[in-house]
């Protein structure tokens, strides 16, 4: 069996896929949260219950950093981004652009849906599981799940419409 330290480094790439819908496609803002992260775990690794899941110990973690980072946030000063930085994302955007409408269709959710949208349809959680994680009742995991694909199914549709044209 690895050492719990390895372990968490093995789940790394899945925490960078939360943390990077968690901010809106912000890498910069995601590796900082994946990181924090981490090394919280790690910091209290002694706490963690051997025999109990420790991917859902580490998206736990990560989400009440990402709560009390939006709660800090919402009292803090607005940072406007600058023109060479948004240079920079617009030149590694993906080229393709039914990604990019999934992203922008996922970005459009509130927080609550594209969380749990994340850890059932990407990471493949159990209901059960990400009731746990998020500290919510699993028939509220089903119904944000619910009006999440929904909403993803209406936004598709529609940007689809708009984006074909009648050629004559």
């Amino acid at each position: 069996m690895k050492p719990v330290e390895l372990q968490i480094a093995d789940y790394i790439p899945q925490l960078r896929r939360y943390a990077r819908v968690l901010m809106r496609g912000d890498v910069v803002q995601a590796d900082d949260l994946v990181q924090d992260c981490v090394e919280r775990g790690l910091q209290r690794v002694s706490l963690w219950q051997r025999g109990t899941n420790l991917r859902a110990w580490l998206f736990t973690i990560m989400h009440n950093l990402y709560v009390n980072q939006v709660k800090r946030n919402m009292n803090g000063p607005d940072f406007v981004v600058l023109e060479d930085a948004q240079k920079d994302r617009h030149e590694r955007a993906d080229s393709d652009v039914a990604v990019n409408d999934i992203q922008q269709a996922l970005n459009n959710l509130p927080s609550d849906q594209r969380e749990i949208v994340l850890f059932v349809s990407i990471e493949g959680m159990k209901y059960q599981e990400v009731a746990k994680i998020l500290d919510i009742p699993e028939g509220t995991v089903m119904s944000r799940l619910a009006r999440a694909r929904k909403q993803l199914r209406t936004s598709l549709v529609v940007e689809k419409r708009q984006t074909l044209r009648r050629v004559k």
